[in-house]
């Protein structure tokens, strides 16, 4: 009996807010009227299928529990604790990714349900989940990105820089004291900009941008992957990172681990660009970030696809299978 590769991914329903079962409703209404954007987990289970695809590797999506054949492979990457929800049968699960944002919303994970991984995309997210799941079931899987979609196309380059603006917490302080620095720095240079938010845009208009950008400065608190980096990185727009070392989400107070370390840019390395900590870094290094550029001493397109491509994606969940299977 052929053994079945089977990938679980299922949104998390709404909650209803003015009648019951609007929460079915609104989101279809909410991408008829805005468009359909497609967030981080949902592009984890995409980009694992396209993985999948490209190496000729069969696979099931959302397969009834009830079906699954005893040797079947169980794949779960969220989005949130309902994806589980009957889940009966005996099969050792591989999950991971948008389950949960911090181990302690579900520490008994692991005793629930027969989860043999629990998948993060990096080494710091990882080592949050450890002292929670054990040191073996948590493991290191990275999402593949489309370089033949991130593809820069021969155009002239008209704006000098792209602010990528995904700061979360303490806006108002941090616009103050980071984002309008930034821009003033960006002008006095006699360089022109353009900013996109996270959230607030479509991927044709992401890469429309980022195809006609000399470079990038990519304001983000931390990332376990960071897709839209990424994407910019594959499109060979070298990128000039605030990595300030720490995770700040308010919630770590709750969570019990008030010191998390962290990083903005968990897939990045000299041929990519720079990073700086605090806006006193920042004046240290974007001369040199600038100069570098011109002198085109960044190729982070060969990163990506060196390292963080769909092939290499897919090959790694299939020695996490072997490793869990067999």
């Amino acid at each position: 009996m052929a053994k079945d590769i089977c990938i679980y991914y299922k949104q998390e329903p709404e909650n209803d807010r003015y009648i019951k079962g609007d929460g079915l409703i609104i989101p279809i209404l909410r991408n008829l009227i805005k468009g359909k954007k497609t967030g981080g987990v949902e592009k984890v289970f995409i980009n694992l299928c396209k993985s999948f695809t490209l190496s000729g590797i069969p696979y099931k999506v959302n397969k009834d529990f009830k079906q699954l054949k005893p040797d079947d492979k169980v794949i779960v990457l969220g989005s949130g604790k309902h994806v589980l929800k009957k889940y009966d049968r005996g099969n050792k699960i591989i999950a991971g990714i948008g389950l949960m944002t911090h181990p302690s919303e579900w520490p008994t994970l692991c005793t629930d349900f027969p989860v043999v991984k629990y998948l993060q995309h990096s080494d710091w997210a990882t080592q949050v989940y450890k002292p929670y799941f054990g040191q073996t079931i948590c493991d290191n899987w990275f999402a593949g990105i489309e370089t033949d979609k991130w593809k820069p196309l021969k155009i002239e380059k008209e704006i000098d820089v792209l602010i990528y603006y995904k700061i979360r917490w303490n806006q108002e302080i941090l616009d103050e004291t980071l984002l309008k620095p930034i821009i003033k720095s960006i002008e006095t240079k006699g360089l022109n900009y353009q900013m996109i938010k996270y959230g607030f845009y479509n991927e044709d208009e992401y890469f429309n941008l980022l195809n006609r950008s000399k470079m990038m400065i990519f304001l983000c608190e931390h990332e376990s992957q960071g897709f839209a980096c990424c994407e910019a990185m594959s499109m060979n727009v070298p990128v000039l990172a605030w990595d300030q070392g720490f995770c700040l989400d308010p919630n770590r107070f709750k969570w019990g681990n008030p010191v998390i370390p962290a990083t903005s840019v968990p897939f990045f390395d000299e041929s990519c660009g720079l990073t700086f900590k605090n806006i006193a870094d920042f004046y240290n290094v974007f001369l040199l970030f600038i100069e570098n550029v011109e002198r085109k001493i960044y190729e982070p397109r060969d990163f990506v696809i060196i390292n963080l491509s769909l092939e290499k994606s897919g090959k790694r969940m299939l020695e996490i299978l072997e490793e869990v299977y067999g």
